[in-house]
């Protein structure tokens, strides 16, 4: 369901830096603010494509929110932290107004192909179903970033609390007149994994992200990706919510991110 004039992206670059997020972008709790999920992909997009000398790939990338990220231009910097020929540590920053609501590092390291042979995690792929229409969580209704994603459950949903298991493929590009890599597909997706596996009422608790991790032993392909999410969490306002992460070629790492939970 599409109830909104879907743009043609969710950023539109306005010069080499900066960018202007589009309506695509704003998630369900204010107009004014984006869900996590595409300004994150924006910082890693930077990440991948900043020039090397030799064939590196983000391995490793870790994202932490400072704050909930406003409809507002934007500009992303990136800096070489380790610099090195096989293995480089790079640090991003997604900034707006003078203030940073991002900061990422990713390793990132050379790809030789047929170096090492492949162990399975024997991770069994979920059929891609056919299209579905979804119920959203509880007391929330449609909104723009949920929609600008084509959502296929093979376990859980919206709607329901605990484990899930989803395909997802976004419907319009990360940046206008860019194609969109599959890790930014991926990154796209998994920042929802704490809320597609929620444990608790959506309208009785906030159960907040602050940070999120992403572990790659294999650069996933679009435009297709998925995730297998399951949270867990003490008594003390702590939780993690934990991802298997795939594509149509099977699975291609993990995700972890940090909860804050707290009764509303």
């Amino acid at each position: 369901m599409i109830d909104f004039n879907l743009p043609n992206s969710f950023f539109r670059q306005t010069d080499e830096t900066k960018y202007e997020p589009t309506e695509a972008t704003i998630g369900p709790w204010s107009s004014a603010l984006q869900h996590g999920g595409p300004p994150s992909a924006l910082l890693t997009n930077a990440l991948r494509v900043f020039p090397s000398q030799d064939d590196l790939k983000i391995a490793r990338i870790t994202i932490e929110f400072f704050s909930a990220v406003p409809v507002e231009p934007c500009e992303i910097r990136i800096e070489v932290v380790r610099p090195g020929k096989k293995v480089e540590l790079l640090r991003g920053e997604y900034i707006s107004g003078g203030k940073t609501f991002l900061l990422a590092h990713a390793w990132r390291i050379q790809s030789e192909s047929g170096i090492s042979g492949p162990v399975s995690d024997s991770f069994d792929i979920p059929r891609l179903p056919g299209p579905q229409t979804q119920k959203l969580f509880p007391g929330v209704d449609y909104f723009p970033y949920i929609q600008a994603l084509e959502w296929r459950f093979t376990k859980g949903g919206f709607d329901k609390t605990g484990p899930a298991t989803v395909w997802t493929k976004s419907r319009i590009p990360l940046i206008e007149g860019c194609k969109t890599d599959g890790l930014e597909a991926l990154i796209l997706m998994v920042d929802s994994a704490n809320g597609v596996s929620a444990e608790l009422d959506i309208r009785d608790w906030t159960f907040v992200p602050i940070d999120m991790t992403v572990g790659l032993y294999r650069q996933p392909v679009g435009p297709w990706v998925g995730m297998a999410a399951r949270t867990t969490m003490g008594n003390e306002g702590i939780g993690q919510t934990t991802a298997t992460i795939f594509d149509n070629n099977g699975s291609v790492g993990n995700s972890i991110q940090t909860l804050f939970i707290r009764p509303r």
